[in-house]
């Protein structure tokens, strides 16, 4: 390898390990029509209940240039700020296809078969499985963490009635890097 090829090499990982990136998930992006990293979530993605009056609609999700070797893509989406002690889990997506590139707008419809084909949605901490928008209590501004991850495994090996944390420790093992999107709510 040449000075100058060792040196960029070093840099990467010096730049990765700086922002605790996995230098295998560099570029790894996701975005989304819905939702502007660290901007406001729309009343169409809120919760209808609990006091919230939103259209309880997941987002539209795009994402490119996973890491070599993924197999299949996780999506967990939590906010930590919830009053619980250990946050809230708003919407768990896991054994999507490796093709996949996105998910449209309303795909957390449990009702509906807007996911592609293999994939399942866990049971959120709303007590059923699906997408269930924000609703914090009164207050300041929770923040919500979208974080999808490429999965070395085709399919993750855990019960049909998993909780959110199984799911979430199966992903982490499983993880070759995630991308993030975080929006906020408040009322």
């Amino acid at each position: 390898m040449s000075r100058f090829a060792t040196s960029c090499a070093a840099l990467l990982a010096l730049a990765c390990g700086a922002t605790g990136a996995d230098p295998a998930a560099v570029g790894f992006t996701l975005t989304s029509p819905d939702l502007k990293p660290g901007g406001r979530i729309a009343e169409a993605q809120v919760f209808n209940g609990f006091g919230c009056h939103g259209g309880n609609v997941s987002p539209a999700l795009r994402w490119s240039n996973p890491p070599a070797g993924t197999r299949s893509f996780a999506l967990l989406m939590h906010d930590p700020d919830a009053p619980t002690g250990s946050g809230w889990w708003h919407w768990v997506v896991y054994n999507i296809p490796a093709g996949t590139d996105g998910l449209p707008a309303g795909a957390g419809d449990a009702q509906k078969p807007h996911l592609p084909a293999g994939a399942v949605q866990a049971r959120t901490d709303f007590g059923s499985a699906g997408y269930g928008g924000p609703c914090p209590p009164p207050g300041k501004p929770h923040h919500y963490h979208l974080r999808l991850y490429a999965l070395k495994v085709d399919k993750l090996e855990v019960p049909a009635d998993a909780t959110p944390a199984l799911i979430g420790f199966n992903v982490n093992l499983q993880s070759l890097g995630k991308a993030e999107l975080m929006g906020l709510y408040g009322r």
